[in-house]
């Protein structure tokens, strides 16, 4: 029987939209670190970092996004939903700093 009083069912949608853009994001910085390590220099280690450097990024981003928006997130996902889940880990410091002028209320 499924609670609507148990907060994790109500964090359904962000749950699911977190966990499927940060598995995407970890495949998203695979590809990025390997061809930003083969232009700049063609080097095994130069790749791992880079990936590492884009996987901490990532993985930062999604703990705070969804410490900021996972309880407002009410909507169904949907692939649009799932886009902008995708988008708002790679920009999610941009996101913090305009949301820091919003008027709070």
């Amino acid at each position: 029987m499924i609670q609507e009083n148990d907060p994790l069912y109500k964090l359904r949608h962000a749950l699911a939209g977190m966990a499927i853009a940060l598995f995407l994001s970890v495949l998203i910085a695979a590809l990025i670190g390997r061809l930003l390590g083969d232009l700049f220099g063609d080097n095994y280690g130069l790749r791992v970092a880079i990936y590492a450097a884009l996987l901490v990024y990532v993985v930062a981003g999604a703990a705070v996004l969804f410490a900021k928006v996972a309880r407002h997130e009410t909507r169904p996902l949907t692939p649009g939903r799932l886009a902008l889940w995708l988008a708002s880990l790679w920009v999610w410091p941009g996101l913090l700093l305009a949301g820091k002028g919003a008027p709070k209320g």
